[in-house]
C-alpha cells in the first residue's frame, strides 16, 4: 500500500511535539516556526528564538530535526534559524497567550 506523502501542513502539525524546555510550550505556538516545506522528501524549516541571544537555537534545531525524520516521505531536514523578521509576542497563538496570562 503507498503511502501519502507528507505535507507541510502535516509537518508543521508534527511540529507542535517540539517544546521549548525554557516556556513549556510548542514551537509552532510561540510562533518560532516561519515557514516549512516539504520537497523530493526533504523538509526545510524557517524558525526563530525568542531572541537572537538564546542558548537553546541548537537544542530546537534538533527537536525539530529529529520529528521530522519520523514522518513518512520526509529523508532529510535543514533548518535555517533566522533573526529577521524578529520574534514579537504577536506570533504567540491564542493556546499559548493563555497559558501565559496575556
Amino acid at each position: 500500500m503507498e503511502q501519502t506523502p507528507t505535507t507541510p501542513v502535516d509537518a508543521r502539525e508534527a511540529l507542535r511535539d517540539v517544546i521549548d524546555p525554557e516556556l513549556g510550550l510548542s514551537i509552532v505556538d510561540l510562533g518560532l516556526v516561519y515557514g516549512v516545506a516539504i520537497e523530493n522528501e526533504a523538509a526545510t524549516v524557517v524558525m526563530t528564538t525568542t531572541s537572537p541571544m538564546c542558548p537553546l537555537g541548537a537544542v530546537l534545531t534538533r527537536g525539530v530535526e529529529d520529528r521530522l525524520m519520523q514522518l513518512d516521505g520526509v529523508n532529510s531536514v535543514d533548518v535555517h534559524l533566522v533573526n529577521e523578521p524578529p520574534w514579537t509576542a504577536d506570533r504567540l497563538s491564542d493556546e499559548a497567550r493563555a497559558i501565559l496570562g496575556m
